[in-house]
């Protein structure tokens, strides 16, 4: 630290002495108070409306809330809808500025304060928020916010349509679903993060020069401050970081500076801060930064910014977080994220604990879907430490004219407002690739206004070595790609679906594994699965990427996210009217599939942890033989049911242990899972539940109570249990339920007529089921009792707590606390080498010679063929002679084509076979061989018969492996890699 610093640093140390560091700016909860109509009536935006028949909200309150579930997206009700409220602000100085601040309007909203047209926001997604100082006046004020959700809204200026306005997948809950704030500052303030309307980029806290073992990083503050008195002013910029229980661990200020009147300047002041608690994948560890305007001495504007620190890397095709390599393993989830009869406008605690579960399945990443996420799910990705990749805003395509523009903008504005935010790691400019010229576009946005912030600019695709040069992660939605030099992972790679209602093929109610309704007049069985059929397909999907992890070679891939995580109101394929390819169902019950990722994820690379999951339950008729299947991350699995031993395993796809006829016997099912050195490593155990006797009613806990603030919702579970209190796995029944107390139902969701949402009779899936609650403003005991025929009866009661609002004002919620399960990065490296690549130093081909480095560039773009007619073989001559053990390719048409090939080591017959189809890559054993040469010859017509479907695909070009643009008679390779063994 310099003289300077130091003497700034003791004058901050004076200065907080002596003034408290929270200052003259106050924020305000604006949700509640608000009244909603749908319709235009004339005159709404006018104070003097009479609005005494509209309906009371609190916001977040999406008007068509009722069809989230109840509908198909392309139903959700559209059209002009109104909010008004009246407030007032009490002692409000001469000279203070007020702004207000939506997380998010859908799709337009057009503002009004006391009558006076304050501005308009379009694009359906980010926040915005306008400076309402001038047209307030004493005593009561009334803003009024005309909302407009038509799919077929068009941007004024332009008339030009939103692309991401899609009816597949972006979730139509139309007016103002997301929180709205207030803010009051002083003429000397720093500036909100809302660029479009207010063209201000509010505070950005980062940190550089990490030391990750010395728990070190230089910590900087940068806030923009605008004058807007009529007068030049000086002011000290003071800077506190306070840890995850409010205690100061670093104070830094910059020198004093001056601005003149109406002009607005940068403050910045930064310094090493140590024993710092790096942000980590379920460490959602958070600093809350103050900084401090301080004119003449005192505390003029404080802004809190809450914050993580981590450092990140991405190159040789891997992702490094704190030093360590991280395979991504998640979800690519609906931005909308919503739940029945209520859509996204859920309260925080809420969203954690959805963000929580995906944590404890063993995701480490949750790429949000065409459109940015709102504010809220962001912080709770913060808090439960996962990482999200944010798109701004799309379709399915690049795109040009002034779709383009809007995209561009709605990405600027999020980068502006989520820069803070630790657990973004990749900016998305696409849904699919976009050109070279677009992508450098959107990574000159990142440069410009997130410079500091360690994340990396990309897009779905961009795979060629040109794009490569642009992009700084990429990868395909459907197969998995693999890089030594940018991170390759998979946007989407599994799309199947599965009600969380069907066990399997034996059990009630006795769903056939695949059985529904065309789809697009072809077998929509992928989307029809059973839960034991969905669980294993999802451990076949992740194998390819699994065995591709960094640590097997040069060329890795690094992930992939499966979609969905929940269960969504959008772009469905199956029986139902909304899509179950979640991993947990609408109310968030997990599947089977959930325990499947959790046993296979379960590490930042190699498994770390070995762990078993039985899939299915153990409740069956007598007579019933099935297959029991086990999914586990042990060397081998041991079956035991009561006590005997059911043999050895056949294992498939690494992580699944099969034993293929289990005759039903009531008892205990206990999965034994063993290591290489044939040690116990885990174990998963089934009971058999004897028959339901009673209902059982249970909440699912939130940190601070029932708020009774007309937002806040209680999720209550109810089961069907035994005379021992365990549930029934099988029950079905029928549940009716009755609601007393200040509070509204707003019900579950089920199989059945509009899903039973807003439903009060709901039935069991699976012996179990869930139903939300919304707190009504007054507060008070809330009764909820559950009956069924032939049941023991249940009732739950909680009350709600008080919530003080003055004059349409509330203070912020304290947030929920953050999840630090997991601890810090371990210091460890995140696997072992498995393999050693050995480099290829030339190549020659009997035909297309010229091309034949192309099958080893790291291009997944470019390939080399033999011509028809000319052998088709290839020789490489590699880097030094090596004992090859495996030949890795990736073939032209892997998904649709098998290749008879020969392959040969110093003229040596290594192998000789049939290629599978596959998802991107195949490894080939090699006879041990050590030589330089390899040469890899065609033998005989590649097969197409059997191939790989893809019906889940909307657009069968994104599944495309270019089958038919080569003979059967051609060899065609993309990448050949060479492999020794440690």
């Amino acid at each position: 630290m310099d003289s300077t610093a130091l003497a700034l640093a003791v004058l901050l140390a004076a200065a907080s002495a002596a003034t408290p560091a929270w200052a003259a700016r106050a924020q305000y909860d604006f949700n509640p108070g608000w009244k909603l109509t749908v319709g235009d009536p004339a005159g709404a935006h006018l104070p003097g409306f009479d609005d005494g028949a509209w309906k009371p909200v609190t916001l977040p309150r999406a008007w068509n809330e009722d069809d989230a579930y109840a509908r198909d997206i392309v139903d959700h009700s559209t059209g002009i809808a109104w909010y008004r409220k009246r407030f007032t602000i009490e002692d409000r100085a001469p000279g203070q500025k007020v702004f207000i601040e939506f997380e998010g309007a859908r799709q337009a909203a057009e503002v009004f304060v006391n009558g006076r047209r304050i501005g308009l926001h379009e694009n359906g997604v980010t926040a915005f928020g306008f400076d309402i100082g001038a047209a307030l006046v004493a005593g009561e004020n009334v803003v009024a916010v005309r909302t407009d959700n038509r799919w077929d809204y068009r941007e004024q200026a332009t008339g030009q349509r939103y692309q991401w306005a899609d009816r597949n997948f972006n979730a139509n809950y139309g007016g103002l679903p997301k929180n709205v704030r207030l803010h009051v500052t002083e003429s000397l303030y720093q500036t909100l993060p809302l660029l479009s309307n207010l063209g201000t980029t509010g505070v950005y806290v980062y940190a550089r020069d990490f030391d990750i073992p010395g728990r070190s990083a230089t910590v900087t503050a940068e806030s923009e401050v605008h004058n807007g008195s009529h007068q030049v002013r000086s002011f000290t910029y003071e800077v506190e970081v306070r840890d995850k229980d409010g205690k100061a661990v670093a104070r830094f200020a910059a020198a004093p500076q001056t601005v003149a009147a109406g002009a607005t300047v940068t403050a910045r002041a930064g310094a090493k801060v140590e024993g710092l608690h790096f942000w980590s994948w379920g460490y959602g560890y958070l600093y809350d930064v103050v900084t401090t305007l301080r004119v003449d001495g005192k505390a003029l504007d404080s802004v809190v910014t809450r914050t993580g620190f981590r450092k990140t890397g991405f190159g040789d095709g891997m992702v490094r977080l704190n030093d360590r390599v991280l395979q991504m393993k998640g979800y690519a989830q609906r931005t909308s994220n919503e739940w029945p009869a209520v859509g996204l406008s859920v309260p925080p605690w809420l969203s954690d604990y959805s963000s929580g579960l995906a944590v404890e399945s063993n995701a480490n990443l949750i790429r949000w879907m065409h459109v940015a996420p709102w504010r809220q799910d962001v912080e709770s990705l913060d808090r439960v430490g996962l990482i999200q990749a944010m798109p701004a805003g799309d379709s399915e395509r690049d795109v040009g004219d002034r779709r383009w523009g809007q995209r561009v903008e709605a990405m600027r504005d999020a980068i502006v407002y989520f820069r803070n935010n630790p657990s973004i790691l990749f900016y998305e400019s696409g849904n699919k690739g976009v050109s070279a010229a677009h992508m450098a576009e959107m990574r000159a946005l990142r440069d410009r206004y997130d410079p500091h912030g360690g994340r990396a600019a990309g897009s779905r695709e961009m795979l060629g070595g040109a794009l490569q040069e642009v992009a700084e992660y990429g990868g395909e939605m459907l197969y998995i790609n693999k890089s030594a030099r940018n991170p390759m992972w998979a946007m989407e790679y599994m799309r199947d679906e599965g009600a969380r209602k069907f066990w399997d093929d034996f059990s009630p109610p006795f769903h056939k594994d695949g059985d529904g309704p065309l789809h697009k007049g072809q077998s929509a069985a992928t989307y029809n699965r059973n839960g034991d059929s969905f669980a294993l397909e999802t451990v076949r999907r992740w194998h390819d990427y699994w065995r591709e992890r960094p640590g097997t070679g040069k060329r890795v891939s690094s992930g992939g996210v499966n979609i969905i995580f929940s269960d969504s109101n959008t772009h469905h394929r199956g029986a139902e009217n909304y899509r179950r390819s979640g991993e947990v169902d609408a109310m968030r019950i997990p599947k089977d599939a959930f325990f499947a990722h959790q046993v296979m994820w379960d590490g930042w690379v190699d498994v770390e942890r070995p762990r078993a999951h039985i899939v299915g339950h153990w409740n069956y008729a007598p007579g019933t033989v099935k297959p029991v299947h086990v999914i586990s991350s042990a060397e081998q699995v041991r079956l035991m049911l009561n006590g005997r031993d059911l043999g050895p395993a056949r294992q498939s796809d690494r992580f699944t242990f099969t034993f293929d006829a289990v005759a039903f016997e009531a008892g205990e099912l206990k999965a034994v899972g063993i290591d290489a050195r044939g040690r116990q490593v885990c174990v998963a155990v089934l009971m058999t539940a004897g028959p339901p006797v009673a209902l059982r009613l249970s909440a699912i806990p939130s940190p601070h109570g029932l708020r009774a603030d007309g937002a806040d919702l209680a999720l209550v579970q109810v089961e069907a249990v035994d005379a021992a209190g365990r549930r029934n796995p099988v029950a079905l029944d029928t549940v009716r339920f009755e609601l007393a107390g200040p509070a509204e139902w707003r019900g579950g969701i089920a199989q059945g007529a509009d899903n039973h949402v807003l439903a009060r009779t709901l039935p069991l899936e699976g012996g179990v089921n869930r139903v939300l609650v919304r707190s009504k403003t007054d507060a008070g005991k809330i009764v909820l009792r559950a009956r069924s025929d032939g049941l023991a009866p249940a009732e739950f009661a909680l009350a709600s707590t008080p919530v003080a609002v003055n004059g349409g004002l509330a203070a912020l919620p304290a947030p929920p606390p953050l999840r630090l399960a997991r601890g810090p990065t371990p210091p460890t490296p995140s696997f072992a080498p498995s393999r050693i690549a050995v480099p290829v130093a030339g190549s020659t081909a009997a035909s297309n010679g010229e091309r034949a480095a192309l099958s080893v560039d790291d291009d997944e773009t470019t390939s080399w063929a033999n011509e028809p007619g000319v052998p088709a073989e290839i020789t490489y001559r590699l880097a030094r002679p090596a004992l090859l053990r495996e030949l890795v390719l990736k073939l032209t048409g892997w998904r649709e084509r098998s290749y008879p090939l020969r392959v040969f080591v110093d003229g040596a017959e290594v192998y000789r076979g049939t290629t599978p189809k596959n998802l991107g890559y195949v490894t080939l054993p090699l006879a041990p061989r050590s030589g330089s040469e390899v040469r890899i010859a065609l033998d005989g017509q590649a097969d197409d018969a059997g191939a790989i479907r893809m019906l889940e695909v909307a657009n069968q070009a994104n599944a495309d492996a270019g089958a038919q643009q080569v003979a059967r008679s051609q060899l065609s390779i993309v990448e050949a890699e060479f492999y020794e063994l440690p």
